[in-house]
C-alpha cells in the first residue's frame, strides 16, 4: 500500500471527508488511510457555480466531500442537472463524458466523475467564451503550486489515487511517486 503526502501552501484549503481545513503556515502533511479529499484549484465555492457545467461539478463535489447528509443529495442533483445538460447540448462528447462521470459518482468513484466534470467546464466555457474559473485563493495570496507525494510501504493510499495514476500526471501536476 502506499501513503499520500500533500505539500500545501499557507493560505491552501483541502477538504478532507467533509472537514475544511485552511492552512496558515506551508506544511506536509501525510494522509495514510482512504479519505475523500479534495484541495486547492479542486475546491469550488458554491458562488462560482454559475454556469450548468459548473453546477453539475458543484454537485459532483459535495456528492464526494460533502458531509454524509450532503452526499446523497449531491448525487441526486448531479443526476438532474447532467440530464438537463445532455438534453440541451448538442456536443456528443459531452454527453459521453456526462454519462461516463455519472457512472462514476453512482459507484462511489467522485473523484474520477470530478476529473470528468472539469473536462466538460473547459469545453462549456469554450464555447460560451467565459473566463475559467479563477483559483479559490485568500485575496493578497501569491499563486503556488501544491505538490502530492506518494510513498509505497506506509498505510493506504487515499481515495481517488494510486501510483499508477502520479505516474501518469507527469511532472507539471505536482504529483510525485516515491518508492
Amino acid at each position: 500500500m502506499s501513503t499520500l503526502v500533500l505539500e500545501l501552501r499557507q493560505g491552501d484549503m483541502m477538504v478532507v471527508n467533509g472537514a475544511p481545513i485552511r492552512f496558515r503556515n506551508r506544511t506536509r502533511i501525510e494522509l495514510a488511510a482512504k479519505a475523500r479529499f479534495l484541495f486547492g484549484k479542486q475546491i469550488m465555492p458554491p458562488e462560482a457555480a454559475t454556469t450548468p457545467a459548473r453546477r453539475i461539478y458543484f454537485a459532483l463535489q459535495t456528492a464526494y466531500i460533502g458531509t454524509d447528509e450532503e452526499r446523497a443529495g449531491g448525487l441526486q442533483a448531479a443526476r438532474r442537472l447532467i440530464g438537463d445538460f445532455q438534453q440541451a447540448t448538442t456536443s456528443a462528447l459531452a454527453r459521453e463524458m456526462l454519462r461516463q462521470a455519472l457512472s462514476f459518482a453512482e459507484s462511489d468513484d467522485c473523484y474520477q466523475a470530478l476529473k470528468l466534470a472539469r473536462r466538460v467546464m473547459r469545453h462549456e466555457e469554450e464555447v460560451l467564451g467565459i473566463a475559467p474559473l479563477a483559483a479559490t485563493r485568500p485575496p493578497g495570496q501569491a499563486e503556488g503550486r501544491t505538490t502530492l507525494t506518494l510513498r509505497a510501504g506506509q498505510g493506504v493510499a487515499a481515495e481517488g489515487r494510486d501510483q499508477a495514476a502520479a505516474r501518469r500526471v507527469g511532472p507539471r501536476s505536482g504529483i510525485r511517486w516515491t518508492p
